[in-house]
């Protein structure tokens, strides 16, 4: 398993929002820091003040902590600590603080070292992308700014086999868990990841990172291509944008690799049961097994099948917490046995391919966390794995010759990221 990477280019921008008052010219790394505005706006009294060094004291939010609580805490007159939040109420809501968020209080020494401390301001970094800064100004009030960092996009390589599963080696390839997720969800329309996937097969991706001047990883963008070697075929997939906006992935012959269904709906399962006859596991008789069941961790997503309207979602007997998505006049696909529905699903709701409706649980008639999944048919129960579904949207004329000197411009930039390279610094 190995990466590598390619510099593509820098985006976002230094210094302070369009809509603030931009201090005195200063270079990047004084624009970090919060002090530098409570300076740039402050008239000092003298020398004394002036000499004196800020006081920075650094906290972490607990769970259930708000900024007003922990200025408080810090020993911020009430009054100051409001004028704080209604400063920073104008580039960041304060409900948004999340527990571990760390948070830089500022503070000047009382000259006469009697007197408390004077509040100057604070600082944070609410995303790898951006700081804010809430700075006194010279007449007293608090003013907010948001410097937004220089991050570089990479294109960054991850190879490897696969010895145990396609979620557990590319994880181990140190693939990020988004990345991994959009990796499953584009094979999940072709691939049976319980019976295509042999012991030494292996995968191959390709995905955005933005990255820090330092080299470090600040965020995850999209995975562009992949590729996946099964019993000696290669299956390979590009991200493309069309005319419009809309993004989708296609097989190297400009076909869409979306179906009407996927064949896996929850990422990283182990095949448990079939479709047909068992002996149940619970009332120990043969009887038909009119789904498959996908065995799980509790709490694992699961993700509709396909677009459509929700039937029904709710108690159902044996079935336990159940889900049942109306595709069209003649699909539809059902879920068991879930511990819980994810937010907003409810019967009539509108869903999208891929988007998470519920959670692998053991509610029902169920000896274990698993995902008992059934496509229907005109109303019958058939085998999902048999289920035969037309290739999905074939590019055609000039959208077909934009998509080729697209994938031209990927496999050279893939030629270029060589498997056995380490990730490339950022200088």
């Amino acid at each position: 398993m190995a990466m590598a990477a390619l510099a593509l280019g820098v985006v976002g921008h230094g210094g302070p929002s369009p809509a603030s008052e931009e201090p005195p010219a200063a270079d990047f790394e004084q624009q970090l820091d919060p002090h530098y505005f409570v300076f740039a706006h402050t008239e000092f009294d003298g020398a004394r003040e002036s000499a004196l060094e800020p006081e920075r004291r650094a906290v972490r939010a607990a769970k259930g902590d708000t900024f007003m609580a922990m200025l408080v805490k810090a020993d911020v007159p009430r009054t100051e600590a409001h004028e704080a939040i209604v400063a920073l109420r104008k580039v960041y809501n304060p409900r948004n603080l999340m527990p571990g968020q760390a948070i830089e209080f500022s503070f000047m020494p009382d000259r006469s070292e009697s007197g408390p401390a004077r509040f100057l301001g604070l600082s944070f970094e609410p995303s790898a992308e951006r700081t804010i800064n809430v700075a006194r100004t010279w007449d007293n009030g608090f003013k907010a700014h948001v410097i937004k960092k220089k991050l570089t996009l990479r294109l960054v390589r991850s190879a490897g086999s696969m010895d145990t599963s396609l979620y557990v080696d590319a994880t181990r390839a140190a693939v990020p868990a988004p990345v991994v997720a959009e990796l499953i969800r584009a094979y999940s329309f072709d691939v049976d990841f319980q019976r295509d996937i042999q012991r030494g097969d292996a995968f191959d991706v390709i995905y955005e990172q933005y990255q820090d001047k330092n080299g470090r990883s600040a965020r995850t963008g999209n995975m562009v291509y992949a590729a996946l070697n099964l019993s000696g075929v290669t299956l390979q997939v590009y991200r493309y944008r069309l005319a419009g906006g809309v993004v989708g992935y296609f097989n190297e012959k400009g076909e869409s690799v979306r179906k009407a269904l996927m064949r896996t709906p929850v990422d990283g399962a182990r095949l448990s049961s079939r479709y047909g006859r068992r002996r149940h596991p619970i009332l120990g008789y043969t009887r038909m097994h009119r789904g498959v069941d996908f065995a799980a961790p509790r709490g694992t997503p699961v993700m509709a099948a396909g677009s459509g309207v929700i039937a029904r979602a709710g108690w159902n007997g044996s079935y336990g917490r159940y889900i049942k998505i109306r595709h069209n006049g003649t699909y539809a696909t059902a879920y068991g046995h879930l511990n819980r529905y994810a937010r907003n699903i409810k019967a009539g709701k509108r869903v999208r391919q891929g988007q998470i409706i519920g959670y692998v649980g053991s509610t029902g008639r169920s000896t274990g966390p698993h995902l008992h999944y059934e496509v229907h048919r005109k109303n019958r129960q058939i085998n999902p794995m048999k289920l035969r579904l037309p290739t999905g949207k074939r590019l055609t004329g000039k959208r077909m010759a934009r998509f080729m000197k697209y994938r031209a411009g990927i496999d050279q930039q893939r030629a270029s990221l060589p498997a056995d390279s380490k990730v490339a610094s950022s200088r």
